[in-house]
């Protein structure tokens, strides 16, 4: 099949603004999610699938201190990080998802696991962790997800009650930190995979739209992947991610007129504010987001290839 692979990533969305971010960090986030590209499209470069691809490239991300999940995770009220993941294959629709986990160097890989040696598709806390070392995913002590900068944020928020979306406190901005990836392979296949470690002094076992399958993640062969970064209840309440499925696969919308739709309507009339990577049967990609930025990329094999952080920058 001689298929266009493709493969997007997103770093999270939000109040970017190039006036608070130093050309130095602008090209530190750059260089992440091309790398993130690069390790996803080597796989798809050498006929591997699509589930590959989206696992590696967020793995990728999951081990960059600079995104918010794995080891760059916020901490929760209590001072501890939990991490939310899913994965999803479009070729069967089977998914896996992992919900308010500690300890899980990379939590998507503890989705995928789920989705392929269970019979289930979610799991949560101390659960998820006991199957985590039942399949021998790797364990990591809590000083792993240590950085001073996230710890700073907990500090400045703790004891107020307030939650936090994830941002760099030096900025008057607000970065939604979530990561995530969508490809296609060369036979066709769709697949999407999400992470995040949630938000800032976070209580009550919190989860967002990461973990769920249709809010934010969705893969069907023949329609669409999506990975969604944002507001997470909003996320949850709109069905972000099927629903733009499900305008392409009812209405016979396309993927940027369907995307447009969900981004820009309905998440806004409820007040919903981030975005999603999404890319379609044919191998399209469409990066859309209704926030200031969105740390984004695409690599094709057309030969597209770019990053991007602010509003009409590519």
């Amino acid at each position: 099949m001689n298929q266009k692979f493709t493969i997007a990533v997103h770093g999270g969305a939000g109040t970017i603004l190039r006036s608070q971010l130093t050309p130095e960090m602008e090209q530190q986030y750059k260089k992440a999610l091309e790398e993130a590209l690069d390790e996803g499209f080597q796989i798809l470069q050498k006929g591997g699938s699509a589930l590959d691809a989206v696992e590696k490239a967020v793995i990728s991300l999951e081990n960059c201190p600079l995104f918010n999940a794995g080891k760059g995770s916020v901490f929760n009220s209590s001072g501890q990080n939990e991490c939310d993941a899913s994965i999803m294959d479009g070729k069967t629709l089977a998914a896996g998802a992992v919900c308010a986990v500690k300890n899980i160097k990379n939590p998507i890989s503890l989705a995928r696991a789920i989705m392929e040696k269970s019979e289930h598709v979610m799991m949560n806390g101390v659960g998820a962790y006991d199957f985590a070392e039942e399949n021998k995913i790797e364990i990591v002590p809590d000083d792993y997800f240590f950085t001073q900068h996230r710890f700073d944020q907990w500090l400045e928020a703790r004891g107020t009650g307030v939650v936090k979306l994830d941002h760099n406190i030096h900025t008057e901005g607000k970065k939604f930190g979530t990561v995530g990836a969508v490809a296609i392979d060369s036979e066709g296949n769709l697949a999407a995979a999400t992470s995040t470690g949630g938000m800032t002094n976070k209580k009550f076992g919190r989860v967002g739209d990461t973990p769920i399958i249709g809010a934010g993640t969705y893969a069907e062969n023949g329609i669409c992947a999506v990975s969604c970064t944002g507001h997470g209840e909003y996320f949850i309440k709109a069905v972000t991610a099927y629903d733009i499925a499900a305008q392409m696969k009812y209405k016979n919308s396309s993927l940027n007129e369907a995307a447009n739709h969900t981004v820009m309507r309905t998440l806004v009339d409820i007040g919903g504010e981030g975005g999603i990577i999404a890319i379609d049967k044919n191998g399209n990609a469409v990066l859309c987001f209704n926030s200031d930025g969105m740390y984004r990329g695409v690599k094709s094999s057309d030969g597209t290839f770019f990053t991007a952080i602010y509003e009409n920058e590519v």
